[in-house]
């Protein structure tokens, strides 16, 4: 990992020198826009709307556009002069338990690791953090950006997830919140045993990407040449459910007969069929002259040409028959 930044936790008059590291990141696959005939990529140009004629970089400044339309242009001199109270400092301003802080408040999470100097009052204060059942509520300067955070330890390491501000969270205004909606006792006792069998502890690792794995599987088929072949997928259930009580009872029963059959509850992991299932049809479409999928593809050809032979058969089996 490489350090985006660079400051110090200021703790009353204790002062920690740290550097700054995404403790996070993306695995989703990214794909260039190119050209469908040759598959060059796509270029745009910066383009003033004005005049017309393509701007570099240097020349390029922020812009606020006022509710008329007008644009109030802003250098980085002007932006530079906007003070930053926290500057490259972690500024501590209260400790409170952390079920107080909403996670819908939480954006990014970063890892804090101490220089040599800082390494003691480091140690010290993630253990004092952690035996107190507390997080600090601290305030950071990141990319021109006075920000809300919160200090907490994971495995000895501080980390700080970065905060939205209160006039940032939406409200979530919803019609049916003031609808008077009936809930029987029974369907609420059925719930509630419904959550009772699906619980567990979590464990992050018995959950994975399955959509990233067969397109993984995808994009390997196509460099290699194979033709890729869809795996058969049952369509989703769009009936409505009449009765409610009804429904979660098959859910519960459901739970239960998983949990009968060996799986581990929520640990399992029932997605894990389609990756298999996309790997099956790779591997057919790779090998076409092998015996295994000759075999395979045999019954499929006798239920094209039986498809395929015309209406009067059936007519003259049924004669037969009669």
């Amino acid at each position: 990992m490489r350090s985006i930044w660079k400051g110090s936790i200021s703790f009353g008059l204790v002062t920690i020198p740290v550097k700054l590291y995404s403790a996070t990141e993306e695995k989703d696959i990214s794909f260039r826009q190119v050209h469908r005939e040759d598959g060059g990529r796509i270029r745009y140009k910066r383009e003033c709307t004005k005049c017309g004629e393509e701007v570099q970089y240097a020349d390029i400044a922020k812009g606020y556009e006022m509710p008329d339309g007008s644009m109030v242009v802003l250098t980085d001199d002007d932006l530079a002069s906007v003070p930053l109270t926290t500057g490259r400092a972690i500024d501590v301003l209260q400790f409170v338990p952390l079920d107080q802080l909403d996670p819908i408040y939480f954006n990014r999470s970063y890892y804090l690791e101490p220089d040599k100097a800082g390494v003691k009052p480091y140690v010290l204060l993630a253990r004092a953090l952690e035996e107190s059942g507390q997080v600090a509520v601290v305030k950071v300067a990141l990319r021109q950006r006075e920000a809300l955070a919160a200090l907490r330890v994971r495995d000895g390491v501080f980390v700080l997830e970065t905060m939205l501000w209160p006039d940032e969270i939406r409200d979530p205004d919803f019609g049916f919140l003031d609808e008077d909606v009936d809930v029987r006792p029974q369907e609420l006792a059925m719930a509630g045993t419904l959550i009772e069998s699906l619980s567990g502890d979590f464990d992050p690792t018995a959950h994975t990407d399955a959509y990233r794995e067969a397109l993984e599987e995808l994009i390997e088929a196509k460099v290699e040449g194979h033709e890729v072949v869809q795996p058969v997928s049952a369509g989703p259930d769009t009936g409505a459910v009449v009765d409610l009580m009804a429904a979660l009872r098959a859910s519960v029963d459901a739970a239960k007969s998983r949990g009968a059959g060996g799986s581990s509850g929520p640990a399992a992991k029932p997605a894990a069929a389609k990756p298999a299932a996309t790997k099956q049809a790779v591997k057919k479409a790779a090998k076409p002259a092998e015996k295994k999928a000759a075999k395979a593809a045999a019954p499929r050809q006798v239920a094209k040409k039986a498809a395929a032979k015309p209406a009067a058969k059936p007519r003259a089996v049924t004669r037969k028959s009669a």
